[in-house]
This record gives C-alpha cells, sequence and structure tokens, in this order.
C-alpha cells in the first residue's frame, strides 16, 4: 500500500489534478457510494433482538462466519441488511463463468462480444437472486433457532428476511457497477476493500488489548505487526513481477521510406488472476457453511454439525479445500481473461514475432506454455500468502483481519485504483495538450 502511495504521489501532477474537474467528481461519487455501504451496515434486520443476537454471534464467531464477517464489514456482526455482502454475486459469477466453458450454448452466447457480455451479466444476476435467496432462508431458519435472537418467528418473519437481504445484496450489486462505470476503480472489490478496511481499527485495538491482558505475549503482537509489512511488501512485489517475452518486428518499407526493425516484449504478469482466485475459494467455502454456522446448536441435524466442524477455522479439510480452489481459480481465471491464441494472431497481423519461434500456432503454443509455467508460480504464491497466517489466527486467535486474504484484498484494490486514478489523469492531461495544439494552429 505504501508502495501505491508513493507511486501516486511521484507520479502524478497534483496542479493538474487540481484541474482534473471529471477525475475528481468521479472520486466523489466512489466516496459517496462506498459512504452509503457502510451506513447500510448497520441498519438491523427487522424482528431481531440484537443484544441476543451479539451474543450468540461471539459464541462461534472463530472460523469461516469471521471470514463472512470480515468481507461485510461488520455487518453480519450486527445482522444488518447488507450481511450477504455481494458474496451471492461473486458465486454466482463463478457458476456462469464455468458453465459458460462448458455449456455450448452459454459458450456461443460468450462469443458475442459486448452484446454476450451484457446477456450473461443479467443471467449472473438472476442467479444472484436465487442464492441471495437460498442464504437468506438458512439465515431465517437459523435465527430463529437461536433462543430470544427473533422477537416474533414465523413465516413472516421469513419472508421479510428472505426480502431484505436479497434486496440488499441486489443493490450492492448494482451500486457496484454504478461505481465501476461512474467512479474510480472495480466497484465489487471495493465494496470488499471498504468491509475490511473499516473493521482495521477494531482488529488492532483488539490485538494490543490481547497483548496488554496476557493472552498473547508482546513478542507474538511485535511479530504480527513486522509479519503485515512484510507481507504487504511481498505483495506489491509479487503483484508487479512480470515475464518478459521478446517481440520483434521486422524491417517494412512504407512507400519511399524505410522504417527499422524494432524490438518490443509481451508483459505477462506473475499473477494474471490478481485477487479474484482467494475472493472466489472463499465465497465457495462460505456458501456451504452459511446456514451450518447460524443453525449450529439449535434443532440442526448432524449433517450441518459436521460441516461446520470439517470446515472450521484452520481444520485439514478447510486449508486443503482452499489451497485447491486457490490454484484452480488462478488457472481458470487467466485462462478466461488471457487467450494466446488471439495473442499470436495480432502479432501475425502486425508483422511481429518471438525470436526462435514461428508465428501463428508454435506462437500460440509458446506463449501458453510460458503462461502455464508462471501461473504455477503465481498460484503458489497466492496459496503461500493466504495460508501463512492460519497458523497465527488458529494459534493465537488473532483477528481474522491480519489474514493473507485480507492484506491480498486490501493491496491489490489499493493498487488497481490508484493505477486508475493515474490514468485518467493521463488521460485528462492528454486532452488539455490537444485542446492547446488546436489553439496555436488556429492562430497561425
Amino acid at each position: 500500500m505504501a508502495s501505491a502511495a508513493e507511486q501516486l504521489a511521484a507520479n502524478i501532477n497534483w496542479s493538474a489534478f487540481a484541474k482534473a474537474d471529471e477525475l475528481k467528481k468521479r472520486i466523489w461519487f466512489t466516496l459517496g457510494a462506498l459512504v452509503i455501504f457502510r451506513l447500510g451496515t448497520y441498519i438491523p434486520l427487522p424482528g431481531i433482538d440484537s443484544e441476543a443476537f451479539q451474543t450468540a454471534f461471539l459464541g462461534q464467531k472463530q472460523g469461516v462466519l469471521d471470514m463472512f464477517n470480515m468481507f461485510s464489514g461488520g455487518a453480519v456482526q450486527r445482522m444488518a441488511v447488507f450481511a450477504l455482502n455481494i458474496m451471492p454475486y461473486i458465486s454466482a459469477s463463478i457458476i456462469i463463468q464455468l458453465l459458460s466453458s462448458v455449456v455450448p450454448s452459454l459458450e456461443a452466447i460468450k462469443k458475442e462480444g459486448e452484446q454476450g457480455r451484457k446477456v450473461l451479466n443479467q443471467y449472473t444476476r438472476y442467479l444472484t437472486v436465487v442464492l441471495a435467496m437460498f442464504q437468506a432462508y438458512g439465515i431465517a431458519i437459523g435465527l430463529e433457532g437461536r433462543p430470544g435472537v427473533v422477537s416474533d418467528p414465523g413465516l413472516l418473519f421469513r419472508i421479510s428476511t428472505i426480502v431484505t437481504l436479497t434486496g440488499g445484496t441486489m443493490f450492492l450489486v448494482w451500486l457496484g457497477e454504478q461505481i465501476t462505470s461512474r467512479g474510480v476503480g472495480n466497484g465489487s472489490s471495493l465494496i470488499i476493500f471498504a468491509g475490511i478496511v473499516a473493521r482495521l481499527p477494531s482488529a488492532m485495538i483488539q490485538l494490543f488489548e490481547m497483548g496488554r491482558q496476557g493472552s498473547i505475549s508482546t513478542g507474538l503482537v511485535l511479530a504480527v505487526i513486522v509479519m503485515v509489512f512484510v507481507v504487504v511488501a511481498f505483495i506489491v512485489f509479487m503483484e508487479r513481477a512480470q515475464r518478459r517475452v521478446p517481440i520483434t518486428y521486422p524491417r517494412r518499407q512504407v512507400g519511399n521510406k524505410m522504417y527499422e526493425g524494432q524490438s518490443s516484449f509481451l508483459p505477462l504478469k506473475l499473477n494474471t488472476s490478481g485477487v479474484i482466485p482467494p475472493i472466489f475459494a472463499s465465497s465457495l467455502l462460505l456458501l456451504p457453511t452459511t446456514v451450518a454456522n447460524f443453525a449450529q446448536g439449535s434443532t440442526s441435524s448432524g449433517i450441518l454439525t459436521t460441516i461446520t466442524t470439517l470446515l472450521g477455522r484452520g481444520s485439514p479439510l478447510y486449508l486443503i479445500l482452499y489451497v485447491a480452489l486457490i490454484v484452480f481459480f488462478a488457472f481458470f481465471y487467466t485462462a478466461t481473461v488471457f487467450n494466446p491464441s488471439d495473442t499470436a494472431d495480432n502479432l501475425k497481423k502486425h508483422g511481429g514475432f518471438i525470436p526462435g519461434v514461428r508465428p501463428g500456432e508454435r506462437t500460440a503454443q509458446y506463449i501458453d506454455y510460458v503462461l502455464t509455467r508462471i501461473t504455477v508460480l503465481g498460484a503458489g504464491y497466492l496459496s503461500l500468502i493466504c495460508l501463512l497466517p492460519e497458523w497465527l489466527i488458529s494459534y493465537a486467535a488473532l483477528p481474522f483481519y491480519f489474514g493473507g486474504t485480507s492484506l491480498l484484498i486490501v493491496v491489490n484494490v489499493t493498487m488497481d485504483t490508484v493505477a486508475q486514478i493515474h490514468g485518467h489523469l493521463q488521460a485528462h492531461q492528454y486532452e488539455g495538450l490537444i485542446r492547446k495544439a488546436r489553439l496555436k494552429g488556429r492562430k497561425r
């Protein structure tokens, strides 16, 4: 995060920033949207006894439920209208992307370009409603099973819970889309980012309080703080790492003028998938355990208790599934966003080639080979970052906000948002230069 901030301060012309009215409007719109999101995390679900629910939540907060609370910015702990956050939307996106790779009809829609993307987005919204309703119903049943939490249990409470939580999720989906189109940064990522950052101060206070009370040693507190800075620096380094594939453009003649050959490179990021794999993996792990965590200890069957136990924080099955899902989505998302065949065709059209590799199919195979090898490293890096702090969280019951997943999300979203701000500012400066050139031309 510090590196991203230093990059922003070093590269931005602040006098030009003061004149960039469009950029400032986008930033203010983004901040206003995030404030609305934070306000919604404090609006409680109707029909809930907040004190009774707090007691029930604190009794089982460690584990996957605590991760869900982190992503929602504390909305789960308060059982607010945004308790589901945008996790159903992320789960729906995963399912639609997977289906579009294996179902011929959806694959054909995907190839239709912008129009196909709009159709798939609409399908994703429909599926989001279904998943949100399912999760909201499970939460309603689980809340009714907690003594004293629901003031008037019954059909009316279940319907109101489903409508409220599903409506809250769809509002956040809409808000995220508005941030993406009218603000700065990726809306969905920024909503999750805001939830994590909003809980960091209380997590720091909790950490120091545990050290003051003697629950953990002073050395461990210092070790955690040092670990956070080391992990952040490591994430920034790895996110900027590239494999540069050399590209050569031969000499060419345009009319009577001969242009010399040029050398360039094709930058392949070590972590092409970004923060998507940990978020996708976390959302899939949350989906089957949402109901189980709330229903545990009530009239639930033994199956729900078994699920909660097997997928508990730090359990072997949880860690195995987490790593497996991160690796899978690292490769899957990389294959989705980067097509070696298209890249090879574009190089061939412009006369570019990789030295020692035949243009066309051989080039596509070579790029795919290189991309696969660096994705292995990227997936390993993501798994390491997300699993390293797990033993601290399990061993010392530290707040989940010091985990690798949360730091990865915060650093990645910060770097992406800074890059977009810098891009908007460069576009503004470029437009200003064009206007000046036109004015000089008119005066002449």
